[in-house]
């Protein structure tokens, strides 16, 4: 499992060993769809925008789950710190779920799949799965 940031050069790491493990461990408070335009899009409609899933934990902070080609290494689901989320990200409306605690990050980012593919198994797919655990 990696947690990557997405960058214009090669990917950067935020966690890694017993840190990333240790997030992996923690339980999701709250899950909120989110979206934002797609790069060199001024808008977003729809499937024409890039999904992901904004989680809350116990300790207040925030994680991005999210899934696109060559976002990670050994799965293309990854989990990103919040703050490098730009201002464009919106929650989508009445897609907020309370965990209270059920689920960790694992089993999210897992519920987001390893794969990538533009039809069947693309980041909105994964939004879904990860709403719906």
């Amino acid at each position: 499992l990696q947690c990557t940031v997405r960058s214009t050069g090669p990917l950067s790491y935020d966690l890694s060993g017993s840190d990333l493990t240790k997030l992996y461990n923690k339980r999701v408070h709250l899950a909120e769809a989110m979206r934002r335009p797609l790069e060199n899009f001024p808008f977003r409609l729809g499937y024409i925008s890039h999904c992901g899933v904004r989680v809350t934990l116990a300790d207040g902070s925030r994680w991005l789950i999210h899934k696109g080609g060559g976002y990670g290494i050994s799965s293309q689901t990854v989990a990103t710190d919040a703050g490098h989320m730009s201002s464009n990200w919106e929650v989508s409306s009445k897609r907020t779920k309370h965990l209270r605690g059920t689920k960790t990050v694992s089993d999210l980012v897992g519920a987001g799949g390893p794969n990538y593919r533009l039809f069947g198994d693309n980041c909105h797919n994964a939004c879904t799965n990860i709403m719906n655990q």
